[in-house]
């Protein structure tokens, strides 16, 4: 015998159902209207009063940047979580939530494309076609890093696509490795310590940023789609702990990766004054601010998910997480784009 839900019970739930979905729509709609603006309008603040002078179209440039590190963080996030979901028992794999990947991969193909064309304007925003030497890329290193990505989206891409999703793995690699080797070019003073410590750091965020936000995308689809309620929630709240644990791993190295590169960049002894007078320093500041607060939110989450009655009200701190992660990565677009600190001796 096949059990049916009443009609009636079916169109009460919905109706309601709908008003929450509308407004996690608008709300997502606000969150990345926000941080667009950030790397638009943040390099105007930033410079001001510090005698820099940016490269042209620099705001552009970092919302481009950080175009491509969210569309990286998605993809990864989702291979992650899935993967920590495999190991909980119980848990109701069937009713995943379904997969962004293709649309991240087209948002980080278009970004890594405009990148690519500025790369074959001499970095500077291309005015028309003619202005860039496309076959010009293949011959500079930068050049064919930004190939580079481009095509690793296009394989992403078409990974997600596949009947073996799995495999974008490795076009995602090839991302984050381009992305440090860009960061460190070869005049610079040990460049392979600095593109190890950046990809290290690149990879541990979008494991942290990616993977926090689809495991809150599969609790809510477990708990939607599950008849056993409880079951679910078990499920879910297991899973929020495992990933709580690894967060924590990916947390340190963050840690540690970041004030090791900072350093490298600005020495010690002239941190606390760039900070404030260098456009570089005051972007790595707020990036600093918005890290402790994500840190902050984390660890309320964790002591919920120890000690509260109902251990997924940890889900609460842990969506204002992903909400404040979407600025840092917004935040590491612009920091990237301004001009380097400068080493005073």
């Amino acid at each position: 015998m096949t059990l049916i839900r009443p009609t009636a019970e079916a169109a009460g739930a919905s109706g309601p159902a709908r008003r929450p979905a509308a407004g996690r729509a608008v709300a997502l709609l606000a969150l990345v209207a926000v941080a667009a603006l950030i790397p638009l309008l943040g390099p105007r603040s930033a410079l001001d009063g510090t005698g820099e002078a940016a490269a042209p179209g620099v705001g552009g440039i970092a919302l481009l940047r950080a175009a491509l590190f969210a569309a990286l963080c998605v993809p990864v996030g989702e291979l992650f979580a899935a993967r920590l979901a495999r190991r909980v028992p119980g848990a109701p794999l069937e009713h995943a939530p379904r997969s962004w990947a293709p649309y991240a991969a087209s948002v980080g193909f278009v970004a890594a494309l405009g990148l690519a064309s500025v790369v074959a304007t001499g970095n500077l925003l291309p005015h028309h076609l003619s202005d860039m030497d496309v076959g010009g890329l293949y011959q500079s290193r930068d050049g064919k890093l930004a190939l580079l990505e481009v095509n690793a989206f296009l394989a992403a891409g078409l990974c997600a696509l596949s009947r073996r999703p799995a495999a974008q793995v490795w076009p995602l690699a090839a991302v984050a490795l381009a992305e440090a080797l860009r960061a460190h070019p070869a005049p610079e003073h040990g460049p392979l310590v600095g593109s190890g410590l950046t990809l290290v750091h690149v990879t541990c965020a979008a494991l942290w940023t990616g993977g926090l936000l689809h495991v809150l995308r599969m609790l809510r689809a477990w708990r939607a789609s599950s008849d056993a309620a409880e079951a679910a929630d078990a499920a879910g709240a297991a899973l929020l702990g495992l990933y709580a644990r690894v967060a924590a791993v990916l947390f340190a190295a963050l840690t540690a990766t970041g004030v090791w590169s900072a350093l490298r960049r600005m020495p010690p002894g002239t941190v606390l004054d760039q900070l404030t007078a260098t456009s570089y320093g005051r972007t790595l500041l707020a990036k600093l601010v918005l890290v402790a607060a994500v840190a902050v939110l984390a660890l309320l989450a964790r002591l919920r998910l120890r000690r509260a009655a109902d251990r997924l009200s940890a889900c609460v701190p842990a969506r204002a997480e992903v909400v404040a992660l979407g600025l840092v990565v917004a935040v590491s677009g612009l920091l990237t784009a301004l001009p380097l600190p400068i080493r005073w001796s």
